[in-house]
């Protein structure tokens, strides 16, 4: 994937390096919160403020400096991120950018407290994107994901599409299904909506990447398989297979591998964010 050339934002607030965030006792690994997590994106932090206050996480980060980070995991996202930002400024009249913190460990938020077992989240109460980049190495070695770099924007761009579908309206109809859903299973099944249609997004992105950047930002041969590859590792039946139980479908509420893939591919396909309805028959 070419980024180097992009522009960036210069719009990240970085938080990492402030020390606080650490979990108490020290043997409550990652892997330990990813059964609760599941180690996939979108998890909104509110709902895990009760364990972490469990758990204990002093010094919690709470503000950080706003600019362009200088090490080059920092340069990636302030690339992507603008990228992401201007294809999104084409395509969906009335965008306006969310903000990006990067951190470690765990930080404040506007829906509680945030924590990097958690994985990348996005926030709608103060519309900001949370990343831990520990995410992508323990995405890689304990779950079998790409470490390519388009694998990793991936990740960024389905929280993007989060913020997408808070400026559209689409994440306050889902909870609004939710509250009316008759059980945790049909509840669930509008959670896998919501978060197929931001994999699509994320191919959307993707193939109009190079068009907002005159070429900077652009996926190379394979990158899009390095996408999927990551796609299929973080399905809900194979994390579920990977942490030793079956496959309950009506737990799901990220999608399976292959829905996960099948979106992604078909946003990458279309560039049209109108093709990315993922509600029709839910």
């Amino acid at each position: 994937m070419r980024w180097q050339g992009g522009r960036r934002g210069g719009g990240i607030e970085d938080r990492r390096g402030m020390g606080g965030g650490a979990m108490a006792g020290g043997g409550i690994g990652v892997m330990v919160l990813a059964a609760i997590g599941y180690f996939v994106f979108g998890i909104d932090p509110s709902t895990t403020t009760q364990l972490a206050s469990q758990f204990g996480g002093a010094g919690v980060q709470e503000a950080g400096r706003t600019g362009t980070p200088e090490d080059q995991a920092g340069q990636f996202v302030d690339v992507v991120g603008a990228n992401i930002n201007d294809v999104w400024t084409a395509n969906l009249q009335g965008y306006q950018a969310p903000r990006v913190v990067l951190y470690e460990q765990g930080t404040g938020t506007g829906c509680g407290y945030g924590q990097s077992a958690m994985g990348p989240f996005y926030c709608p109460s103060d519309k900001t994107i949370y990343l831990d980049l520990g995410f992508w190495r323990d995405m890689e070695t304990q779950l079998g994901a790409s470490g390519a770099d388009f694998a990793r924007a991936y990740v960024i761009a389905h929280e993007f599409g989060h913020h997408v579908q808070t400026l559209t309206g689409a994440s306050q109809q889902v909870q609004a299904a939710q509250q009316r859903a008759r059980g945790q299973a049909e509840a669930n099944r509008y959670s896998v909506a919501l978060e197929l249609q931001a994999d699509c997004y994320a191919g959307v992105w993707a193939a109009n990447a190079a068009a907002v950047s005159n070429g900077a930002v652009a996926l190379e041969s394979g990158d899009l398989e390095e996408g999927m590859k990551t796609a299929n590792a973080i399905g809900d039946d194979a994390l579920q297979q990977r942490g030793g139980g079956r496959v309950s479908p009506e737990g799901f509420t990220h999608g399976s591998s292959a829905q996960r893939v099948e979106w992604l591919r078909r946003g990458y396909q279309s560039g049209d964010p109108a093709v990315c309805d993922t509600f029709s028959g839910v």
